[in-house]
C-alpha cells in the first residue's frame, strides 16, 4: 500500500459493510451513521449499529466509534427477530443525540438517545400523535420507514415512506412535525415527494419518491435526498419551507454511474446497481455526497462511497461520476500499490444494470459476473478482492496523479490462462498485456507499460479461459 494517507472508496475497511449513510459534523469529527449489512448475509441490515467518524480534515482516517444499539434494545425485539433499517441522528434542542429508525416488520418510528454522538444509545421512546398512538399505527397511516430527520430550534421534521412501483396504496414521502421531547407530533404527516402512481403533473415524473428520505438545510434552502424508483441513484428536491412545496431538481449520484455522458454513452452503465441510500454534508467548506454501492454479486453486503459535490449559483448540483478517489478530494498518488476492491467500475461484455436480487438474475449473480469479494467471514479482517473476472471482465479504477509510470504489477489467483490488459480507459487500446496462469496462492505478475503523466483512469480487462481473482495493482 502507499505509505501516504489516502481516502478511497469505499470510505470503511473493505471488510466493513455500512450502507444508507447519514453524515454529519458534531464536535469537530465527521459521524456516519447507517444500517450494518453482513457479509455473505441472507437479508438487509442484519448486524447491530455501529458508529465510524474521522476527522474534519482528512476523510480517509476513519476511526471504529464501537457498537451505538443493538437490534434487542428496542422492546418491541427482544428476541432480535427483526433488524434495524436505516436510521438517521439528529441533536436535539437538550443537547443531546437521538437516533430514529423503524424495525423492518413494524411501521412505528423508534427512538433512541445518548449524551454525545458516538454512542451507546439507549431506547427512549415511540414517535406518537397526542392521544399516545403510535405514528404508522393509527387508521389511515401509511407505512412508516427509513426515517430522516433535522432538528431547528424546538421543531424536529422527520420524513418516511417506502413506496413501490404502481402500489396505489403508498402517496410518497411524508414529512411530519414533531415538538421539543423528540416524540409527539405537532403536525400530523403531509405528502413532500409523489410515488410514481401519483406523480402526472407534478415534475417529479421518471424520478418518483422509492424510499431513503433525507433532509438537509444549505442557506435558506431544504434538500430532500431521496432514492428513486430506479433504486440506483440518489435524487433531491428543493424548497424554501421544510413541508412543502418540493421541487424535483435532478440526480446526484448513481451508483451504476448512468446518465452520465462525459467518458461514455449515457445509457452505459459501469458497475452494478441496487437500491442506494445517503445524503449530502459539509466538511470544512466542502460538500459531500454519501452513498452506497454493492458487493459480493448480491443485494445484502453493501458499502459505503463518498463523492465531492458542487453547487451551481441557483442552488442546483450537477450530478457526479462514481469514483476511486471521491474522499480523497482530488486524484491518488500515481504510484505504490492499491487492492483491487477500490474498482468503481466493474463489468463484462455482458450487459446488466442491477445487482443480483434487483433484476432478472435473482437472488445472486452467477459466475459470469465479477464481484468485489473476501475471504473469510463476516466481521474477520480480510481484505477484499475481485472474483470471477472472466473473459472480457473489467475492473477501472479512477484517478490517478500518473508521473513516469513504466511498470504495472498485478496480483492474481485462480484457474485462469490468459492476461490482463492495461488501459487508461474502459474503450481504450492496450498499453500493456500482463500474462497470467494457474495458481491456488496469490502470485505477482508484472509488465513494462507507458502510463502517459497527468491525471488517469486505469482499467484492466482480463481475456482468456477460466477466471482469475484480483487481489491488488502496483504502479512503479
Amino acid at each position: 500500500m502507499t505509505t501516504q494517507q489516502q481516502g478511497f472508496n469505499p470510505y470503511l475497511p473493505s471488510w466493513e459493510y455500512v450502507p444508507d449513510a447519514e453524515p454529519y459534523v458534531f464536535e469537530g469529527r465527521v459521524y456516519v451513521y447507517g444500517s450494518h449489512d453482513r457479509f455473505n448475509g441472507h437479508a438487509f441490515c442484519l448486524n447491530d449499529y455501529v458508529c465510524w467518524s474521522a476527522p474534519e480534515d482528512n476523510l480517509g482516517d476513519w476511526q471504529y466509534e464501537g457498537v451505538i444499539y443493538k437490534t434487542t434494545d428496542d422492546p418491541l425485539n427482544p428476541e432480535g427477530s427483526m433488524c434495524l433499517y436505516a436510521p438517521d441522528v439528529t441533536q436535539g434542542p437538550d443537547g443531546r443525540y437521538y437516533l430514529y429508525y423503524v424495525l423492518d416488520k413494524v411501521s412505528a418510528v423508534s427512538v433512541a438517545v445518548c449524551d454525545k454522538p458516538g454512542g451507546k444509545y439507549e431506547f427512549y421512546g415511540y414517535v406518537t400523535y397526542g392521544d399516545g398512538t403510535r405514528l404508522g399505527e393509527r387508521e389511515g397511516d401509511e407505512p412508516q420507514f427509513d426515517p430522516g430527520v433535522l432538528t431547528e430550534g424546538d421543531t424536529t421534521y422527520l420524513y418516511t415512506g417506502f413506496c413501490g412501483y404502481g402500489d396505489k396504496s403508498r402517496h410518497g414521502a411524508m414529512a411530519t412535525v414533531l415538538g421539543p421531547d423528540m416524540l409527539t407530533i405537532i403536525e400530523e404527516p403531509v405528502f413532500v415527494a409523489p410515488s410514481q402512481p401519483y406523480s402526472q403533473g407534478t415534475g417529479f415524473e421518471g424520478y418518483e419518491f422509492f424510499e431513503a428520505p433525507s433532509i438537509r438545510k444549505r442557506g435558506d434552502i431544504y434538500y430532500l435526498i431521496y432514492s428513486s424508483i430506479s433504486m440506483h441513484e440518489l435524487c433531491y428536491a428543493t424548497s424554501s419551507h421544510p413541508t412543502r412545496d418540493f421541487v424535483y431538481q435532478g440526480v446526484i449520484v448513481s451508483n451504476c454511474d448512468l446518465h452520465i455522458d462525459t467518458y461514455k454513452p449515457a445509457d452505459r452503465t459501469m458497475y452494478y446497481g441496487g437500491n442506494n441510500h445517503g445524503s449530502i454534508v459539509e466538511v470544512n467548506g466542502a460538500w459531500y455526497i454519501f452513498y452506497h454501492r454493492h458487493t459480493n454479486g448480491t443485494a445484502f453486503s453493501r458499502q459505503g462511497c463518498i463523492e465531492p459535490i458542487t453547487f451551481r449559483e441557483d442552488g442546483t448540483i450537477p450530478q457526479v461520476e462514481i469514483t476511486t478517489s471521491g474522499p480523497n478530494g482530488g486524484p491518488l498518488e500515481g504510484r505504490g500499490e492499491y487492492p483491487a476492491c477500490l474498482a468503481c467500475h466493474l463489468f463484462t461484455k455482458d450487459q446488466e444494470m442491477y445487482t443480483g436480487g434487483f433484476g432478472k438474475m435473482g437472488a445472486w449473480m452467477d459466475s459470469r459476473f465479477p464481484k468485489i469479494t473476501q475471504d473469510g467471514r463476516d466481521g474477520e479482517e480480510e481484505v477484499g478482492y475481485i472474483a470471477n473476472m472472466t473473459e472480457s471482465a473489467t475492473a477501472g479504477f479512477k484517478y490517478f496523479d500518473c508521473k513516469g509510470v513504466s511498470r504495472v504489477s498485478i496480483k492474481v489467483r485462480g484457474y485462469c490462462h490468459g492476461e490482463f490488459q492495461v488501459k487508461t480507459a474502459w474503450d481504450g487500446p492496450a498499453l500493456a498485456s500482463i500474462p497470467v496462469g494457474f495458481t491456488n496462492v496469490w502470485k505477482e505478475y508484472a509488465a513494462e507499460v507507458t502510463i502517459p503523466d497527468g491525471v488517469q483512469a486505469l482499467y484492466f480487462t482480463y481475456t482468456g479461459g477460466g477466471g482469475a481473482q484480483f487481489a491488488s495493482f502496483t504502479l512503479a
